[in-house]
């Protein structure tokens, strides 16, 4: 029975983009500040997974809610599931935006909206495409269980505790990434840099703040400095001026008496890729570094200046790690924290490949900092690398759809970023970008192109059905 998937989504496409528009607009950020036991990760993540569900029981489906925390909606029957992974919570907003990043708006044909291609916009396009199959009521003979996360992009402990009390499915896909396919997937280690937050007694660090996520590239840098008493103020603000233009950054500082304000705007990216993004805080260190700074600030800014600007493979910390299929090591720093009389902190994320640990890239950056009395610690919840094999029969469908849909070669694919995919063994991660897509996750003014959101779902309904029935 030959299927025409693009005209049975045409058929549904205003209710496709009327249940997205409605998903985008509740705010699901993780909010630990407001997080409550019924709502362990804030009021958003539950709303958006509640709208979800509310979603898939209007149109039929076996529903059900673990805790607040995540849901999946079921289809089928038989021996074998199929899971397809999408998560509702989104991440910080930032600044930047040019319209209400929860209201969302489509002007050239682009859905601009937080979570439209990260992950709403790719989860709702798989979600219809269940829901296609099942209104016209094709024979299958495994179930399908879609399962929504609400903390993807921070801890996964939405679906650490679902697979506690839940099944693991057998195999299946996270709609959360790009095609052809993800099929690896690097490891992901998060590593904490700490020192004394200590002064002497010429120029002051008294505060320097970036970064809203470990995963997120900085937009912007803080930075508060006591001047000394004889400082040329002038010079000082030529000399940043300078350093703005010279680095093609936008900035601005304020002096107030003896304390100078400084500010440093970069662009940025999601933590996978951050060569594509302008990382505002080590840029703005790296002109700091420059001054008189003495004791722990001076420590924290030459750390930032001499090892982290500029770098982000981690070749200046020992980690030029790089492996045939997965590629090299990617390193983001992402957080950072200098309170006066406090600890002052620098937040990696690194994104690993095969041949390296966890232990062994603390171990690199302990001998590479061994004359900074710099502590480096190693924050849980990592995740080791992951692969599916390009022969596997999941691996092989997905690319064969792909294929027959756009004409354009299919081929495995190996990326930084972390998806739901890694968590079952047979498990990769499908769409929605194509390969002509325009990647904005992370950033201000997030978008999916509107036709991109139709023919993911065109895809997914077709492989999904080659995979179940």
């Amino acid at each position: 029975m030959a299927i025409d998937w693009k005209q049975e989504v045409a058929k549904r496409e205003d209710d496709l983009m009327k249940d997205l528009m409605d998903l985008l607009r509740v705010p699901s950020v993780r909010e630990d500040d407001k997080a409550t036991e019924d709502a362990p990760f804030g009021p958003g993540p539950k709303a958006a997974l509640l709208k979800f569900l509310e979603i898939g029981e209007r149109d039929g489906f076996v529903t059900k809610n673990v805790e607040n925390v995540a849901g999946h909606l079921e289809f089928g029957e038989g021996d074998e599931t199929l899971g397809i992974f999408g998560h509702v919570d989104v991440v910080p907003v930032g600044t930047g935006w040019d319209t209400d990043p929860f209201e969302p708006v489509i002007k050239d044909g682009r859905l601009y909206a937080r979570g439209s291609s990260d992950d709403k916009g790719p989860s709702v396009a798989a979600y219809y495409a269940l829901k296609m199959i099942k209104e016209l009521e094709l024979p299958t003979s495994k179930r399908v269980r879609f399962i929504i996360g609400t903390d993807e992009e921070s801890s996964w402990k939405c679906m650490e505790r679902y697979l506690e009390v839940e099944e693991t499915p057998d195999f299946g896909f996270a709609p959360d990434a790009e095609f052809p396919i993800i099929n690896g997937e690097k490891g992901n280690a998060t590593i904490v840099l700490s020192l004394d937050a200590t002064n002497g007694d010429s120029y002051q660090l008294k505060q320097f703040q970036a970064g809203l996520r470990a995963n997120m590239v900085p937009e912007s840098g803080n930075a508060v400095v006591v001047l000394p008493e004889d400082a040329d103020v002038d010079a000082l603000q030529k000399a940043y001026d300078a350093y703005l233009e010279q680095e093609k950054v936008t900035g601005s500082v304020e002096v107030n008496g003896r304390e100078a304000t400084f500010f440093l705007k970069g662009k940025s990216a999601h933590g996978a890729s951050p060569a594509s993004g302008v990382n505002g805080a080590t840029y703005l260190a790296a002109f700091l570094s420059s001054y008189d700074f003495k004791e722990g600030a001076k420590r924290y800014l030459d750390m930032i200046a001499n090892f982290i600007h500029q770098d982000t493979e981690g070749k200046k910390l020992g980690m030029a790690i790089v492996d045939d299929v997965m590629g090299a090591l990617t390193m983001n720093a992402g957080l950072f924290s200098f309170e006066e009389g406090k600890e002052a902190s620098v937040t990696l994320n690194m994104r690993y490949p095969k041949g390296t640990t966890e232990e062994k890239l603390v171990a690199n950056i302990e001998k590479s900092l061994a004359d900074s009395a710099v502590q480096v610690n190693l924050q849980p919840g990592g995740k080791g690398p992951h692969y599916v094999p390009e022969d596997d029969e999941l691996v092989k469908t997905l690319l064969e759809v792909y294929e027959e849909h756009t004409g354009l070669e299919g081929k495995g694919q190996v990326i930084g970023g972390g998806t739901f995919g890694r968590l079952l063994e047979r498990g990769v991660a499908y769409g929605a970008m194509f390969p002509d897509s325009i990647d904005t996750m992370h950033q201000a003014n997030e978008f999916m192109a509107v036709k991109d959101i139709i023919n993911a779902t065109a895809i997914y309904a077709d492989a999904i059905y080659r995979l179940i029935k």
